[in-house]
Order: structure tokens, then sequence, then C-alpha cells
């Protein structure tokens, strides 16, 4: 269930969500739409500053906060020293390669109304990682 939006439509899509479409804030959400990296506030950085020679860190953070303020990225925690961000709202869970540090989605169909020990819970955040060797890491060590 993957997001799709052009370009173009970006400020657009901002708008709608009351989220004012500055350019900073544009080609930060552009590069979420179209680098489905899971990236940390650091990526993001290193890959848009050189084209946007005024971006600093604490702007990806602001901006990353305001997305996830609007819902439109949630927070992965996957070790307690790296916040990692996705574009991808709906349920799904990660693996985290534990040789090349590559993060990626695993699509999950979990029913959660059917678990007795949740029956009456409010479920506020659901979190499911992975962690192990990925297959191109597995491939290459054979």
């Amino acid at each position: 269930m993957e997001l799709q939006l052009h370009t173009g439509d970006i400020g657009n899509y901002l708008k709608k969500h009351n989220i004012k479409p500055s350019y900073q804030r544009m080609k930060i959400f552009q590069y979420l739409l179209y680098n489905h990296n899971h990236p940390t506030v650091d990526t993001i950085y290193r890959a848009l500053c050189t084209e946007i020679p005024t971006l600093s860190k604490t702007t990806v953070y602001n901006t990353l906060n305001l997305f996830i303020e609007k819902k439109l990225v949630y927070v992965i925690v996957i070790e307690e020293n790296e916040t990692r961000y996705d574009l991808l709202t709906h349920t799904h869970g990660h693996f985290k390669c534990t040789c090349c540090g590559a993060v990626f989605d695993v699509e999950l169909s979990i029913d959660y109304s059917k678990s007795q020990e949740l029956l009456g819970c409010d479920i506020e955040e659901k979190h499911i990682y992975f962690k192990g060797i990925c297959r191109n890491c597995k491939e290459r060590s054979n």
C-alpha cells in the first residue's frame, strides 16, 4: 500500500494536511517518497545538503517531526541509538540486516481484533521488527 504521488503534487498534498509547502519541506518529503531506505536525519541531510546549501540538520529534524505530528510519516526505532523514518503508515513490519545495515519493509497480515489478549485494549502503536542476515548478504557469503 504505497503512497502514489507525483513530484508536482507534493505541495498540494502537504497543503491538504495543513503544512505550508516550503521548498525544503517538499524536498524532504520527496526524498522520503522516492527513497524507501528508512533514512535517519543524517541520511536525509547528506542527500539534500548539496542541492539545498541552506539546509540544516535541525530543519530536517523539525520537518520530520511536523510530518509525524500530521501522521504523514512515522518513527522506526529498531536500535536504541538509531531513529529512522518511514513514509508508509499502514501496518507492516521491518527487517534489519545485521551485516549491511539495510532496513526494508515486510508486509504482514495480522488480525489484531481476534487476539484475546488485546480485547478491550486501545492500541496506540504497533512495532514489528525482524533482525538477521538479508538475502543479498547471505548470497555474498556463499
